[in-house]
């Protein structure tokens, strides 16, 4: 048995021995697969600038390509982006080095946090613009609607500077009739008059940071989300600055889907199609002023109502699946506020069709004044489908590519739409946060440590003390391989800490079990004696010394945050794969070398 542990231990001890390569990632916008054409594109890109890869593999539908060190590794990524354009999501990776018969039985190299190996960082800018553009829009709405429900006539709405609505109307007293009317239903609007027939709305300082707050802090929320749909150990989201977010992800391997899931501000809008409009119209863009021609990806013109049915903010839940006939489609659940708008409006509009509109905002090239790229929207109809009952809290979107592209659109639904557009302005793999320095010191610890501890036993209880040494290392090659094993688990620079201190300590199991046979053999018991009493006797105080420091790790573990639980994570494992070794593993080695024997000294 003892054998067995520690060749598995060793076994999945062994990836970390080989490290990492800095790699570039590939994979195609929306879940779309990259393709053997596409390597190829690659491969003669990196050739003509003369950049060596140690290798490029497609793998499915993924393109990882890897570079004997990073300026190579950025130098690629700049030449592979400028030959594969928007299409493609070209992403900057660590990869792991591990030879393939290793990974063949799942053994991979620990997981390790910000502060030791890095991982992919991105600092993200919210359109402030954009998301206060759209409150713009709603106060726009609203503000018709009112003046039509009091039946106060007006001219015409229109935005002006500083995310402000003028509304002109045909005499002054309708203006005056409007501005009574709409300043005690409108409290976050400044409404003032201008010229002679027209009104100024205008929000207020406090409604305009309230907004710039709720549109970065629910950004973050919705991020956050989205980091736990890609699974990873202990990710940094955080604010930096008025408009700006950092999202660190540790241990990441799919980076490439990491960045378009976090960087995509994808949503849908439900809006009724104007039948009433001809093709040849809609093609030359002829339609009334309540409509608005968009596209399906065909390239189809299809004409909609400007009127927007519903957005993706109400969607509380969405999956992927397969409809009766085989092909991909996602599931909605709306919440009850969404589920009445839809419910009512179908009701009103049976026969009718209602298109599904994706909406997502891309960087379009080009930079503004202080150099950020400029946002473009870009709708596209993937959905046009007849209202044929009532429907409720749940329905299905249907006409979607492929069965990725299906549950890409669910996840970004799931984990919420974007309150903003946010854009990367700045991305790469970081290097360890506490510095190469201070991993060089928690490693020369680590090993001090060991020297120490074999050093003492050694000269201390020697043959006995070469037994014990063995039990320590196997104990390090066992916490190492359980740390690999374990999915959750991330070695962090706190993690070294609890390692080094667990085989410090790890030889008290040790020094009890010899100090009791010492003492048994003064006492005049026989060698085999000595050995199954010092065993036996020893037994309970190591237990109970170990239990309370387990116990004390678990509750480091469940109050404990990041840096905490990386110390708590290695001094649990620690302390189990110490006991293991010091009782199970030297008393094995014990018996192997006296077991049956008739000895008159032992080297202790």
């Amino acid at each position: 048995m003892l054998i067995v542990v520690i060749l598995v231990g060793l076994l999945y001890a062994l990836p970390n021995l080989y490290g990492e390569d800095p790699a570039v990632q590939i994979t195609g916008v929306r879940g779309a697969a990259a393709s053997e054409q596409t390597l190829g594109q690659i491969q003669e890109a990196l050739k003509q600038d003369n950049i060596q890869s140690k290798s490029i593999a497609l793998e499915n539908g993924a393109i990882l390509a890897r570079f004997p060190n990073t300026d190579v590794q950025l130098r690629a990524r700049e030449a592979i982006m400028k030959v594969l354009g928007e299409n493609y999501v070209v992403a900057l990776n660590l990869a792991p080095a591990t030879p393939a018969w290793l990974s063949m039985l799942a053994a991979e190299p620990m997981k390790l946090g910000l502060d030791l190996r890095g991982g992919v960082h991105f600092l993200m800018e919210v359109d402030m613009d954009t998301a206060l553009g759209k409150l713009q829009e709603q106060n726009t709405d609203g503000l018709r609607s009112d003046l039509r429900e009091k039946n106060i006539p007006y001219t015409n709405v229109r935005k002006i500077d500083n995310y402000g609505v003028e509304v002109r109307f045909r005499d002054a007293d309708a203006r005056n009739d409007a501005v009574q009317y709409l300043t005690s239903r409108h409290r976050d609007l400044v409404i003032s008059n201008s010229g002679s027939n027209a009104l100024r709305a205008v929000m207020s300082d406090e409604r305009l940071r309230e907004a710039r707050e709720y549109a970065v802090q629910q950004n973050i929320n919705i991020l956050r989300n989205r980091v736990n749909q890609l699974g990873v150990a202990e990710p940094l989201v955080q604010r930096q600055g008025s408009d700006r977010i950092v999202v660190e992800l540790p241990g990441i391997q799919d980076t490439a889907r990491a960045k378009e899931i976090l960087g995509a501000t994808a949503t849908l809008e439900f809006r009724l199609v104007n039948t009433s409009v001809d093709q040849s119209a809609a093609t030359s863009g002829r339609v009334p002023g309540d409509s608005e021609v968009k596209n399906t990806r065909e390239g189809q013109p299809v004409v909609l109502y400007k009127r927007v049915i519903l957005t993706g903010d109400h969607i509380t839940d969405s999956t992927s699946s397969t409809d009766e006939y085989n092909q991909p489609q996602v599931n909605i659940s709306l919440d009850s506020a969404g589920g009445n708008i839809m419910s009512n409006f179908t009701k009103d509009n049976i026969g009718k069709p209602m298109a599904t509109l994706f909406v997502e905002y891309k960087d379009s090239g080009k930079k503004d004044a202080n150099g950020r790229a400029i946002l473009e929207k870009q709708e596209e109809v993937i959905n046009v489908a007849n209202i044929q009952s009532r429907l409720g809290n749940s329905f299905r979107i249907t006409g979607i590519n492929n069965p990725n592209e299906a549950r890409q659109l669910s996840l970004l639904l799931r984990a919420g739409a974007l309150i903003a557009p946010i854009q990367i302005v700045e991305e790469r793999t970081i290097g360890p946060t506490m510095g190469a320095q201070n991993i060089t010191q928690g490693l020369e610890a680590c090993l001090w440590g060991l020297v120490a501890s074999i050093v003492f036993m050694v000269v201390y209880y020697r043959k006995f003390g070469v037994i014990a040494t063995s039990a320590l290392i196997a104990n390090l090659v066992l916490i190492i391989g359980v740390m690999s094993l374990l999915p959750g688990a991330t070695l962090t620079m706190p993690g070294i800490a609890g390692i080094v201190l667990t085989l410090a300590v790890a030889v008290d199991a040790n020094v009890l079990i010899n100090e009791r046979i010492k003492e048994e053999l003064k006492n005049g018991r026989s060698v085999q004696q000595s050995i199954h009493e010092g065993y036996k006797g020893a037994f309970s105080s190591i237990v109970d010394a170990n239990v309370t420091t387990l116990i004390t790790a678990i509750i480091l573990y469940a109050v404990g945050t990041g840096s905490i639980k990386g110390f708590a994570i290695t001094t649990a494992i620690g302390v189990v794969t110490s006991m293991f070794t010091a009782i199970v593993g030297t008393r094995a080695i014990v018996n192997l070398l006296y077991g049956g024997k008739r000895i008159n000294k032992l080297s202790i």
